[in-house]
């Protein structure tokens, strides 16, 4: 059985405990979760028994090929996704009918409540999205061929670097030598910060120049067939300052203790708390402001996320991120980041670039 129809069948058994006769997906991640299409306009219409896809002329020939297996429903130029709901839903008599409340715009709600007074729209929160909490075998191997394209960008990209290169130029030339390697971009807008700004967690790439500091951080991911990857890395490029190699040194600590604290029934916030503790006992509590990971496939972030207040518990399939670190303003910043695979006896590290402080030292081009 394809890996779509095997989603499809979860998600069916999963609708029994709704109290709906079908539901409208119309997250396209999710819809491309379920069905395998890729474009950017298309509802789901889900039941156990009916499963009908609806989009419009321009993806007649897509829909063939990605979808060849459900039911097409394809509106004229004349008409919209809304005239193609308020047909479907009144052919199949469906009077109760879930939606995805996170995800649908109020406009779109207040547009489907008026033109289907008769029909009860129930809301629900993630149902599609705790099915994909545990990759299947199709997805691990994209996220591993993200992964790859992501490290092998880096390192012909930092291998080519310059020290008159910017922030904003070295992101220019990764996004081509991944591209070069087959992604279809950037998963996220990367961070690069030289010296004191990769103290800003969410720095974006300015017109520093790499050769301005003694170091600068990379934190990258790949978009390969839909799936995604994460990692950040310090890259040493000068002597180190004294206090840099000493929160470097409890980063990479906090990192391998929360690493290890990773397997099948382990709860996510006590994965954050193995980083969090390591960290806040060489006093450096106040300088880890956010989570030590999420989740990530076909987005970003995905549940769960390694927080204080998670109680999900991890299972086997789950990829996730590990990423402590240590900001102090317009001083130094650190943050180590690798994509972990939950398996059935723990876990397994997906990505491999080095990460001891020897081995981030580079030697710029002049």
């Amino acid at each position: 059985m394809h890996p779509f129809q095997k989603r499809r069948q979860r998600l069916a058994a999963n609708l029994n405990d709704l109290p709906a006769d079908a539901m409208l997906i119309s997250n396209l991640n999710n819809i491309r979760y379920l069905t395998g299409f890729t474009g950017s306009a298309a509802y789901l219409f889900f039941s156990p028994e009916q499963q009908i896809l609806a989009s419009d002329a321009r993806y007649s020939t897509q829909l063939q090929q990605e979808c060849p297996d459900l039911e097409i429903d394809i509106r004229d130029v004349t008409s919209t996704l809304m005239d193609s709901t308020q047909r479907i839903v009144k052919s199949f008599g469906w009077k109760n009918l879930a939606i995805e409340s996170a995800r649908l715009t109020k406009a779109d709600f207040d547009q489907l409540q008026t033109r289907m007074p008769d029909t009860q729209l129930v809301d629900t929160t993630e149902v599609v999205e705790r099915l994909r909490m545990i990759k299947d075998e199709t997805e691990i191997a994209a996220i591993r061929k993200s992964i790859q394209a992501n490290q092998t960008a880096f390192q012909n990209t930092l291998a080519a670097a310059t020290a008159q290169q910017t922030e904003r130029e070295f992101a220019f030339a990764l996004e081509a030598e991944m591209r070069r390697l087959g992604a279809s971009g950037f998963a996220f807008d990367p961070i690069v910060g030289v010296g004191p700004r990769a103290a800003l967690p969410h720095g974006r790439p300015s017109d520093k120049t790499l050769g301005s500091a003694s170091n600068f951080l990379v934190d990258w991911g790949a978009n390969v067939d839909g799936y995604l990857s994460d990692l950040t890395r310090m890259v040493i490029t000068g002597e180190p300052e004294p206090k840099l190699i000493e929160i470097y040194d409890v980063v990479l600590a906090a990192q391998t203790a929360a690493i290890a604290q990773i397997r099948p029934g382990a709860r996510a916030g006590t994965i954050d708390a193995a980083a969090r503790s390591v960290i806040a006992e060489a006093g450096f509590e106040e300088f880890f402001q956010h989570g030590t990971g999420h989740c990530f496939g076909l987005e970003i972030h995905e549940q769960p996320y390694l927080s204080p207040s998670s109680d999900i518990i991890l299972a086997a399939g789950m990829v996730l991120t590990v990423e402590p670190g240590i900001y102090l303003p317009e001083i130094a910043g650190v943050r180590i980041e690798d994509d972990v695979l939950v398996t059935d006896s723990g876990y397994e590290v997906l990505s491999n670039l080095p990460k001891a402080l020897e081995q981030c030292v580079v030697r710029l081009g002049d």
